[in-house]
């Protein structure tokens, strides 16, 4: 490798590390305040199921409770930004198994996605109850 080569070369590293840093140094977004009593509902093999989920919130750190009236299940996640997750474990008469949930909030509103493993992805929509 030439001297201008390499030079190139170290040049380039560099300014892909200065890159990298200038990733990092990115301040974290303010989570938004989703704490709170919501009603969520989402469409079911047997039709819409309609829960009630509180929501804790500790900046960014979220703990969750669903009522349903099919029981309750609790869980906890993140909020950053407008873009909320969180799971919940439930115990069935097949087993236990955890379900992801991902939502974006717009104010008093939300929509979402919950991930159901091998059963697939199924949509909800909420609104904080006043």
């Amino acid at each position: 490798m030439t001297k201008k080569t390499s030079f190139v070369f170290v040049l380039g590293l560099g300014i892909a590390a200065m890159g990298m840093a200038q990733e990092q140094a990115k301040p974290p977004v303010n989570p938004v305040n989703i704490a709170g009593v919501w009603e969520v509902t989402m469409a079911g093999p047997q039709g819409e199921i309609t829960q009630t989920v509180t929501f804790t919130q500790d900046n960014a750190v979220i703990k969750v409770k669903m009522e349903s009236p099919m029981g309750e299940a609790e869980g906890e996640g993140t909020v950053e930004g407008n873009d909320a997750k969180w799971s919940i474990s439930i115990s069935t008469p097949n087993g236990d198994f955890t379900i992801g949930f991902k939502a974006k909030i717009d104010g008093d509103k939300m929509t979402g996605e919950m991930d159901l493993g091998e059963m697939g992805p199924m949509a909800f929509s909420g609104q904080r109850k006043k």
